[in-house]
């Protein structure tokens, strides 16, 4: 291959980085593709600090639709190798038998409903949830396993079954929020959106729970920019929409979408 194969300190990085350096390697090595599990937004994060190191190796991301935060990684260049190689991601969606006599189903109940199975986080992308209804990403290995073996969520009956457009699940509902600033600090705005004390707010940052555009982030005075999305694990999601003008004292009002 032409393309050269950089060294990375090992004492600096971290065991998830370690291995991400081998997955590249090994394809790099051996002209095959390899992948990562899904990985966890504080996973990815630091793979985007390694990302550059890591480009003679070619890394693609999927996490099964463009609202995943939870992502795999594919090493390999196809144009290279002369052929291509998908994800190894199956898409399922978990619904009630019946819906009339459903419980009230959130994340946290399909999520335990799936770990009670047995089944690693790491096989386990997003699952999204909409109207007691969950499109869930997974490890194409275990579908068949879940789809056999995942017949009920808490008192409600369930049927699982592979789907292709899930665009009515995934698809987020956005709602218009107004919020008044003192400054343009991820802290501040933060804090609005979810009705948190400014040390709160900052809690968050130190625990590590705050990544803007799927990156990590640690500088809770940081300005932020028109369409730059926001996560707070714990909290939600949010896109920053921009400023709208300024009050008469001298507050910045600004508008974010909050997603549902």
């Amino acid at each position: 291959m032409g393309r050269k194969q950089p060294v990375m300190n090992d004492n600096t990085s971290s065991e998830n980085q370690r291995r991400l350096t081998e997955l590249a390697k090994r394809s790099y090595e051996t002209n095959s593709f390899t992948f990562t599990d899904f990985l966890s937004m504080a996973e990815l994060s630091e793979f985007y600090e390694i990302e550059s190191v890591l480009g003679y190796a070619c890394p693609t991301l999927n996490g099964g639709c463009d609202m995943s935060e939870r992502k795999m990684i594919r090493f390999g260049d196809p144009v290279e190798f002369g052929f291509e190689q998908p994800f190894p991601i199956d898409t399922l969606i978990i619904e009630p038998l019946n819906e009339k006599f459903s419980d009230d189903l959130n994340h946290r109940d399909f999520l335990g409903a799936l770990m009670n199975l047995g089944i690693k986080r790491q096989m386990l992308g997003d699952i999204f949830v909409k109207n007691n209804k969950a499109c869930l990403f997974c490890k194409d290995s275990i579908s068949e396993y879940i789809t056999d073996s995942l017949s009920r969520i808490k008192h409600t009956s369930v049927k699982v079954r592979k789907g292709e457009d899930t665009s009515d699940i995934t698809s987020p509902t956005l709602l218009d929020k107004t919020i008044q600033i003192s400054s343009n600090r991820l802290d501040a705005i933060i804090s609005k959106v979810y009705n948190l004390s400014r040390n709160d707010s900052l809690m968050l940052f130190q625990s590590g729970l705050v990544y803007i555009n799927a990156r990590q982030c640690t500088e809770n005075a940081k300005k932020v920019m028109p369409k730059d999305v926001i996560s707070v694990r714990g909290h939600g999601r949010f896109e920053f929409d921009g400023e709208l003008n300024i009050s008469k004292k001298g507050k910045l009002n600004c508008l974010v979408k909050i997603y549902g």
